[in-house]
């Protein structure tokens, strides 16, 4: 009797163990570990979750070596750039990653992960530079190559090993990265291959940041089994209750647009509780007048951040820097909260104290309304005089201020397509729906309510006076030549892209407005916006369907996927601006072809449509999940780019190539959206690509 209640005591203590250090069976709420690797020409990205251990290993090949290892807690990280080869050298590697646990030498825990990796192709490796920090400090560090003061970490060398380790730089547990030689041999902080021309390493990547909460299974996914593994994988490595990141390694964090856009073509496939908690997230980091946050600066990065103005806190800040971010809100919130799914908890949900260091004392339906009104008086002067100076024009002082954030992406335009023409009408329309709903007749002031009940004709304005800022017109003579042009100067067939000109003129919504009015004549993606929020005239949705779907470079398809953009008609020093190697170039974005497939679908749903702009939809959805398909196993990373030979397009993984503006993140929030849009019918066989880059496990 004695030794059968024994056994039950250790059988419990066992069980209770195991729940405390988050082995694979009670980690995560009894999900097993997370572990899947993805490989991206030169880049090699291996994920691990478990309990409180989450991280990314990110190991580079080629020339100039380096590895990275990225924990979304406190959006921190760890890294090793090695010196220059003269020759590409390549990592391998050997086995998974290993949870390990660990604690600095104040008894302070630290969580990080273990993996044995093998480089071959170099006789020496030569530590160049350590960085321990936030994951915004290593990032700036690859681009710029310098480092804020107080980061430089001296190494600590002892038999076969190299150590670095530091605390936060306000005291707080910090950092630790250790290096151990399995095979090869170390002199100093330079390691010396085998005789075959093998080095092999023991890595350790640490961080004392506090865990997340991860969201996994039937938390997070309605149907937890459906759909692409790869995609399950990926949103389920960057989703948390406290928030969803925005892509890894370089964006393991809260970004405001990347969350709004994402739950809302997720938003079939996401459980309840993850939607709420998503947009509970977006709520609580709004600003005191209502604008969403675009980025948060937590961890180290606040630290740095609060010292820049003589404070010594850790306490988050946020950007509110974009303008297109502020106009996602109101469609996401009223597509859930009017939804049949969520009605019956939607003033619940408003009821609820909406948290957050921001505006804490606040309901998520206050917090909401903060929003809505800063829409409704930033669209109010266009709807009264829909002048040119009354769009929605980028923040003084700021070069950005859309999905398109690098300093080239509008091409110089301040007024963007995208926010104007799209999202500033969905919001508006939004907010009347949610205003008649009475969901918010508790949180609108009285003298907010004039300005709420003009929400829909204000929509109207904006819906039918705005789109004309943007148009572009190109005669047919000028754009055959134009097109011929640029044909031989990207290096793709020419005829093919001729013939679909047709003969009359070409007309294009611009990518934006420069301060002076004139349109920016680079053709665009984001016309899907405007289907999947919009309600185009039959004309209109025709004319900007055959736009898209004509072959590149007279429209945007490729055999490599959906273009974000197509300079063909634009000067020669904006061609240059826009090419396969800039980050919004001539390049494939996976979320903006979901996007604009979810927009096709939407508008095959209307009643109201001719029988033959049903059929000329049909065929844009087709042609566009014939180049989905061929480039699904890219699909759930951030964009890539392309090669043509002999009329064949190729998949070439953004980063690969030295001209590139930066790497491409393995694992994309957004690019995981098509867990809910789905290819009407059964998918076509893909077929090869010669730069494939499947998921590997």
């Amino acid at each position: 009797m004695f030794n059968r209640i024994a056994l039950w005591a250790r059988l419990v203590a066992v069980l209770l163990a195991a729940a405390v250090s988050g082995s694979p069976a009670m980690a995560a709420g009894g999900h097993r570990p997370l572990a899947f690797t993805v490989r991206q020409g030169r880049f090699l990205n291996a994920f691990f979750r478990e309990g409180p251990v989450a991280a990314d290993l990110v190991l580079r090949s080629g020339p100039n070596p380096r590895l990275i290892v990225a924990f979304p807690a406190g959006d921190s990280g760890v890294g090793i750039w090695f010196a220059p080869q003269s020759r590409a050298v390549r990592w391998q590697l050997l086995g998974g990653l290993r949870p390990v646990r660990a604690a600095d030498r104040q008894g302070r825990p630290l969580y990080g992960v273990s993996a044995l990796v093998q480089l071959r192709g170099a006789a020496v490796l030569q530590v160049h530079q350590a960085v321990l920090s936030s994951i915004r400090v290593l990032r700036d560090y690859g681009s710029l190559g310098r480092l804020p003061p107080g980061i430089v970490t001296a190494p600590r060398i002892s038999a076969g090993r190299i150590v670095w380790s530091r605390q936060r730089l306000d005291g707080a547990v910090g950092y630790q990265l250790r290096l151990r030689v399995i095979r090869g041999r170390l002199q100093g902080t330079r390691i010396l291959a085998a005789r075959a021309g093998v080095i092999r390493l023991r890595i350790t990547g640490l961080t004392g940041e506090r865990p997340l909460t991860p969201l996994a299974g039937r938390a997070l996914l309605r149907h937890p089994h459906a759909g692409s593994r790869a995609a399950r994988e990926t949103l389920t490595f960057l989703a948390y209750r406290q928030k969803f990141l925005a892509g890894s390694w370089r964006f393991d964090t809260y970004f405001g647009r990347d969350t709004l856009m994402s739950v809302r073509l997720l938003m079939p496939a996401l459980t309840a509780g993850a939607i709420d908690d998503a947009l509970g997230s977006v709520l609580a980091r709004l600003s005191a007048h209502g604008q969403v946050a675009h980025e948060e600066d937590i961890g180290e990065e606040a630290v740095l951040e609060n010292l820049k103005h003589g404070v010594h806190s850790a306490a988050p800040s946020y950007t509110y820097l974009m303008v297109d971010e502020n106009y996602m809100l109101a469609p996401d919130a009223a597509a859930w909260l009017l939804s049949p799914r969520e009605r019956t908890r939607a003033a619940e949900f408003l009821a609820a104290p909406v948290g957050g260091p921001q505006r804490r004392q606040e309901t998520r339906g206050a917090a909401l309304v903060s929003n809505l009104s800063f829409v409704l008086s930033s669209a109010a002067p266009f709807a009264r005089d829909p002048s040119r100076t009354h769009l929605i024009g980028l923040k003084p002082g700021v070069a950005v201020g859309d999905w398109r954030d690098s300093p080239t992406g509008l091409g110089g335009g301040d007024y963007p397509y995208d926010v104007n023409a799209a999202l500033v009408p969905a919001a508006l329309t939004a907010i009347a729906r949610l205003y008649a709903s009475g969901l918010l007749d508790r949180y609108v002031s009285t003298a907010e309510r004039p300005l709420f009940a003009g929400a829909a004709g204000m929509a109207r304005v904006w819906d039918r006076r705005a789109p004309r800022w943007f148009q572009v017109t190109v005669p047919h003579a000028a754009a055959l030549r134009a097109v011929r042009r640029y044909a031989a100067l990207a290096g793709v067939a020419a005829r093919p892209a001729v013939l679909a000109l047709g003969d009359g003129p070409v007309t294009f919504p611009a990518l934006s407005l420069t301060r002076t009015g004139r349109p920016v004549p680079v053709m665009q993606s984001d016309v899907g916006y405007l289907l999947l929020f919009g309600k185009p005239a039959a004309r209109t949705l025709v004319g900007l369907v055959t736009v898209l779907m004509r072959p590149f470079p007279a429209g945007l398809i490729t055999g490599a996927g959906l273009l974000v953009a197509n300079p063909v008609f634009a000067p020669p020093a904006l061609q240059a601006e826009f090419t396969r190697h800039a980050y919004h170039g001539t390049v494939v974005w996976s979320w903006q072809q979901a996007l604009l497939a979810a927009g096709l679908a939407r508008q095959l749903h209307r009643t109201d449509l001719p029988p033959a702009v049903r059929a000329r939809l049909r065929t844009a959805q087709q042609t566009l999940w014939r180049v989905i398909a061929a480039s699904r196993s890219m699909a759930n990373t951030e964009l890539w780019s392309w090669t043509c030979h002999a009329g064949h397009y190729h998949i070439r993984p953004f980063g690969s190539a030295r001209l590139d503006a930066s790497e491409a993140d393995a694992a994309q929030l957004w690019s995981t959206v098509y867990l809910a849009i789905k290819r009407p019918g059964r998918w076509a066989p893909a077929r090869p690509s010669a730069a494939r880059s499947p998921h590997r496990r």
